[in-house]
């Protein structure tokens, strides 16, 4: 496997309605490098986010959905979305937050 760093692990945070009402419990969503393991996922956030100790976690696949793509020529093509991998990250009860929004 190509060696990945932990900055190039964790793409962007998953900013849903269920995500963030997951973060009461100490969830936190991220979509993450397709290649990435459970194992590296977990070092990237301790190493991203200080004071932080991931506890587990979870790592699904998203499939692409077809669309329509519009051409020059007014006909509709078929094309696909990207697939993407997303990661719940559970925190330990004596970690500390993660800030998505510093200073909010």
């Amino acid at each position: 496997m190509a060696d990945i760093k932990y900055y190039d692990i964790i793409e962007k945070p998953l900013m849903t309605e269920k995500s963030m009402t997951l973060t009461e419990e100490r969830k936190y969503s991220f979509y993450v490098h397709p290649k990435a393991t459970k194992t590296q996922i977990k070092e990237a956030v301790q190493k991203m986010f200080e004071g932080t100790k991931v506890e587990r976690v979870n790592t699904m696949y998203t499939h692409p959905k077809t669309k329509q793509h519009r051409t020059r020529s007014r006909t509709y093509a078929p094309g696909k979305s990207a697939k993407k991998k997303k990661a719940i990250v559970t925190l330990t009860p004596d970690s500390s937050e993660i800030e998505l929004f510093p200073g909010l």
